[in-house]
């Protein structure tokens, strides 16, 4: 093995798109056996640096070292001999195998009368090695996301990966499922691994990482600095280039009348099993009322219930009076419903559609934009490039697709659309999964000016610390049901960490 101290070293990095210079003279080292955090905004070029490291970007120019000795990668599987693996944000399992088929596609075993528990015990061993819990057996689709996780990590560690990437890993993962995974990084390293660790969240960044280097617009801002001393306001600067709000003001609001009405709320989910048991709920005119709870038990069914993506088996929901059950998505926009779905690419956006497109979807049927039967493009473009401007949306115009925005950029596309409608209420879904600190704090500021202008807004987070600030209200799900309802001026991190494992109920009708 060389004696160099680093297990990467990446010098002078740069990779250009068409119109974007991605990567500019970029400088990158990990040490053998730390944890160096990659920081920066949406499109800052942190993957892109990552994908150059892990084979599937070849540079326009620069040089990379794996363990002393200059390489050249042509594809993933040259990365893979060299010992560096990368764990995605999203997960590359097929469903409908097991732990084991998948830790085994791609590599060259035999084809033909496998000897599958030979595998299996393989993959235990690696497990026990290393601490990664999940059954060898267990189909991809039965096991939980944060088990998910460990299948991604074990597939590189089986591969013989020592430099492991994760690639925003936080992002899906519930509270509990975070610190499991903080955990297995600190043994990975225990045992010799060096971590490259992409994250948004300041606070893992100070819990795990040994150095941080920032990018910003393609270009270093700060190049291995230790991270002991370091502030979280420290940080954002060098990530965004300004000061970042972290402690929101919350002004102090009456709400008004109730709004939204959920009702004894029943309604499977995509596997036809109970999702929501009798749930109800209201909120009212100028007031945010979060819904906390790990995923899976009933948020996103909630949300799409009353936005028309799902049918009730039972039960009602209601906006200012107007009956909204079982009625079409087009019934829940005209009753002045915005919605600010989980997934923004998928179901938020089209993303081979330009900005105007996004933005319209909504008003489109109207003056001044159309007539119902035809759309006037010069008042489009007007119409998008003002939201653009207003809402900070990063991109070269308004004919860009949506699918070459950034996370943050497309959240701002989304949140415009929704925001401009002047709904009665938004159904704000993980608003800000994924995104930047600045980002994040757009997005937080749109939402609690909407809260101002009297909009009702249920808001569905996984970040208890973001439901803690910008929540009048705390519903706790568990399991389809409403465990209880707390203010969240006076909210207990303890008590809402019991009712989110079904253990305990509060008063139902905190105010």
């Amino acid at each position: 093995m060389s004696n160099s101290p680093y297990a990467v070293e990446m010098y002078d990095i740069v990779i250009r798109f068409p119109g974007v210079l991605a990567n500019d003279h970029v400088n990158f080292t990990l040490k053998r056996g730390e944890i160096h955090a990659l920081l920066g905004e949406n499109g800052a070029g942190k993957s892109t640096l990552m994908n150059v490291l892990s084979g599937l970007y070849k540079p326009n120019s620069g040089v990379i070292k794996v363990n002393g000795q200059v390489v050249t990668f042509h594809s993933p599987r040259d990365a893979i001999a060299k010992g560096i693996g990368m764990v995605h944000q999203h997960f590359m399992l097929v469903p409908t195998q097991t732990v084991t088929e998948n830790i085994l596609l791609g590599l060259r075993e035999p084809r033909f009368f496998m000897n599958l528990p030979r595998y299996e015990r393989k993959v235990q061993e690696l497990q026990a090695q290393f601490g990664l819990r999940v059954d060898p057996k267990a189909k991809i689709w039965q096991i939980s996301v944060g088990e998910q996780q460990r299948v991604e990590i074990l597939k590189t560690l089986y591969r013989g990966a020592n430099v492991l990437i994760f690639d925003e890993p936080t992002a899906v993962l519930a509270p509990q499922e975070i610190n499991d995974l903080i955990a297995t990084m600190r043994a990975l390293v225990a045992q010799g691994k060096s971590i490259i660790f992409i994250s948004h969240k300041l606070h893992e960044v100070e819990a795990v990482a040994d150095r941080i280097t920032v990018l910003r617009k393609g270009r270093v801002t700060a190049e291995g600095l230790p991270m002991a001393g370091r502030t979280r306001r420290e940080l954002a600067q060098l990530m965004v280039g300004r000061d970042v709000v972290f402690t929101l003001e919350k002004e102090a609001r009456t709400p008004g009348e109730v709004v939204l009405q959920v009702r004894d709320l029943k309604a499977t989910n995509n596997k036809g099993a109970p999702a929501l048991r009798g749930l109800s709920l209201e909120v009212r005119a100028g007031e945010i009322v979060g819904i906390a709870g790990v995923a899976g038990n009933g948020q996103s069914e909630l949300a799409e219930c009353i936005t028309g993506l799902r049918a009730c088996d039972g039960g009602a929901v209601s906006v200012a009076g107007i009956d909204l059950t079982n009625q079409p998505p087009l019934a829940a926009i005209l009753a002045g419903v915005a919605h600010i779905p989980e997934d923004r690419t998928r179901v938020g956006s089209s993303p081979n559609l330009t900005i105007t497109d996004n933005v319209i979807m909504k008003t489109y049927r109207g003056e001044p934009i159309g007539n119902g039967a035809t759309i006037d493009e010069t008042k489009a473009e007007e119409y998008a490039r003002s939201l653009k401007q207003s809402y900070d949306i990063l991109a070269p115009s308004v004919q860009t697709l949506a699918r070459k925005l950034s996370g943050g950029n497309l959240q701002k596309v989304i949140l415009a659309r929704e925001i401009t409608t002047n709904p009665k209420v938004i159904i704000a879904v993980q608003p800000t999964r994924g995104l930047d600190v600045g980002a994040v704090e757009a997005i937080q500021q749109h939402l609690l000016q909407q809260r101002m202008a009297g909009t009702a807004i249920l808001l569905i987070s996984e970040e208890l610390e973001e439901l803690m600030a910008l929540s009048d209200r705390i519903a706790v799900i568990y399991d389809g049901q409403i465990m209880g309802i707390v203010d969240a001026g006076q909210a207990d991190i303890n008590e809402i960490g019991l009712m989110m494992t079904g253990t305990r109920q509060t008063a139902l009708h905190a105010s």
